[in-house]
């Protein structure tokens, strides 16, 4: 089935997937949303589809966006489903200094732009060895909150 943009609907192999991700069964979801076991197991064999109330519902139960529960192809994507305001935004190559450029949907959605400095942490640990980048104002806010946590200003500091 197609719709007017030429998108595929994945909906009910979609709906299996999540289902079985999220280790739920059939009567599991029909009590979440307050359908019948029939009504999600008729979605899930394509016989029918919800309504846009119950797309809703099912997107949040399972944390992803309604246009991911929707169009997601699981055989042409290298990743899983994303969360709802989770992204993969593609891959990069690292220049000869080290330097990465990022995807330019990356910079848009996160409204980054050149100059911003941001921070670059590292995991090590082979089962989640990695980096990520964060911007460095809420590297800094977050670091000050922990700070204040284990240290709280005394009154004398207070009274300054």
């Amino acid at each position: 089935m197609k719709n007017m943009n030429n998108k595929k609907i994945n909906l009910h192999s979609n709906l299996i997937f999540l289902r079985k991700a999220n280790n739920m069964t059939l009567e599991e979801v029909a009590n979440e949303i307050n359908v019948s076991r029939q009504a999600v197991a008729k979605w899930e064999n394509g016989d029918s589809v919800p309504d846009l109330i119950n797309c809703v519902a099912l997107a949040d139960l399972y944390d992803v966006s309604v246009d991911d529960l929707l169009h997601y192809d699981g055989e042409k994507e290298e990743a899983s489903i994303a969360p709802k305001g989770k992204h993969l935004f593609g891959t990069t190559v690292i220049g000869e200094r080290g330097q990465i450029v990022i995807p330019k949907q990356a910079r848009d959605l996160l409204g980054l732009k050149a100059g911003d400095t941001l921070v670059v942490l590292g995991d090590e640990n082979p089962s989640t060895r990695g980096i990520a980048l964060l911007p460095s104002e809420l590297f800094m806010k977050a670091t000050q909150e922990v700070m204040e946590a284990f240290y709280p200003k005394t009154n004398k500091e207070n009274r300054k």
